[in-house]
């Protein structure tokens, strides 16, 4: 994606750009019945930025689905906040990953001439320029192929993964947590058609369990729980897996008599200081069958580059963060990232600065940093704050979550943060 920014942008019309990626060509004329198991929620400002480059077309031409509402809610009580614009605009999309991946290869197409791509290169090795190279010392970042082809280049753009070797090779820390969760992923069916154009997301006490909208009929799960919970439903047969989903979004089991007291208390003093700040609640749809092939889990960590730019090297995506998914924000974040670098760039390149130097890569970790570490921070207390029993726990969190679904300001704030 940061490669076809930077191909679209006329200020790199005379650079050479290459693509090292490690898959196959990935392409669809058409899409498969089935829907794939990995998905991704995409922010309008994502959106935006996929339609600057003509990727977005492709991706409406193939398939996804928009959403105008988000219902947040928790286990262990009443509260729940609601998320919807008041003109009823889209508040985002959920798109497969293979599709976001045909439709940038197809762009990626039409800028061949200023793009190549190497299709299923690996690189084993990296030779780093000093800093202030002397005379006779290359100013190139030397690439080493596992087919034995040498690339060189004046900047190198790590978009490798959370596991990234261009990050471990340029010897940048990483502060990382693996959390005691994984993520069990499938696409379900509903037991009824409907206007499925709601993203559900409940807060277990062993973490949360989100339900996002395929199609009218079609959902996509990602349910964060413990690893031994995970492997158990992966092994659980199809009636006991959906009645476990359904129970999971329907069950009041967590419930207590004081909690649901002193939050019915909380919510009607707030509707009488300002009855127009509460949204009605909706019940999620009932899920009737799990496409069987579709069942998989994954760990779920949290990490942070502490730097994200070094002397002719940039991290960007997963290489620079890793965040829970329960904000489904990690793939924006990476988009963000895309366009904040390419616009630093394109500066550079409009002044005929060196591409490599820290002088412009520092304006980008800063603008960057300031965005990501902030929303890091937000989602990681989330997560511990959703995953405990305690009842002065519970209860703060209660009152919390219902003061901020009524006082639509600080909804807007965060939908307009979630939305870059």
């Amino acid at each position: 994606m940061y490669l076809l920014t930077l191909g679209h942008d006329i200020h790199f019309h005379d650079k050479k750009i290459a693509l090292l990626e490690a898959g196959p060509r990935k392409e669809y004329s058409h899409m498969p019945d089935s829907y794939s198991n990995r998905v991704s929620s995409i922010s309008p400002g994502s959106a935006t930025l996929l339609s600057s480059c003509g990727a977005w077309d492709h991706v409406c031409s193939l398939r996804l689905k928009p959403f105008q509402r988000m219902q947040v809610w928790d286990a262990c009580s009443e509260a729940m906040i609601v998320f919807e614009k008041d003109d009823l605009d889209d508040m985002g999309y959920i798109v497969e990953n293979d599709v976001i991946m045909s439709a940038l290869t197809k762009q990626l197409d039409a800028v061949a001439d200023r793009v190549e791509v190497f299709y299923r290169s690996k690189a084993v090795g990296y030779t780093w320029p000093l800093p202030s190279h002397s005379c006779g010392t290359s100013p190139w970042v030397q690439v080493e192929l596992a087919d034995g082809r040498r690339l060189q280049t004046k900047l190198l753009i790590g978009a490798d993964g959370h596991n990234s070797m261009v990050r471990k090779e340029a010897e940048i820390k990483n502060i990382e947590h693996q959390y005691d969760q994984s993520a069990v992923v499938a696409t379900l069916y509903l037991s009824e058609a409907t206007n499925n154009s709601v993203a559900w997301q409940r807060f277990l006490p062993t973490g949360p369990i989100a339900l996002l909208p395929l199609s009218d009929t079609a959902s996509s799960l990602v349910w964060s729980t413990s690893h031994d919970h995970a492997a158990e439903l992966l092994t659980m047969d199809e009636e006991s897996f959906v009645d476990s989903i359904n129970s999971a979004f329907w069950s009041n089991i967590n419930h207590s008599d004081f909690i649901d007291t002193a939050g019915a208390m909380f919510r009607s003093a707030i509707s009488l200081l300002k009855p127009s700040g509460t949204a009605v609640r909706q019940l999620p749809p009932s899920v009737a069958k799990v496409d069987p092939e579709s069942r998989a889990m994954f760990p779920l960590g949290m990490g942070h580059a502490t730097e994200y730019v070094q002397h002719r090297v940039a991290l960007i995506g997963d290489a620079a963060h890793r965040v829970h998914p329960l904000a489904g924000q990690g793939v924006n974040l990476g988009f963000g990232d895309i366009a904040c670098l390419a616009h630093h760039l394109s500066a550079a390149a409009f002044n005929g600065s060196d591409l490599g130097s820290l002088k412009h890569l520092l304006k980008f970790e800063t603008e960057r940093q300031r965005h990501n570490v902030s929303l890091i921070a937000a989602t990681d207390v989330l997560k511990r704050l959703y995953s405990t029993t305690l009842v002065p726990l519970v209860l703060l969190r209660t009152w919390g979550l219902q003061a901020t679904n009524a006082l639509p300001p600080v909804k807007e704030q965060i939908m307009a943060f979630a939305s870059k």
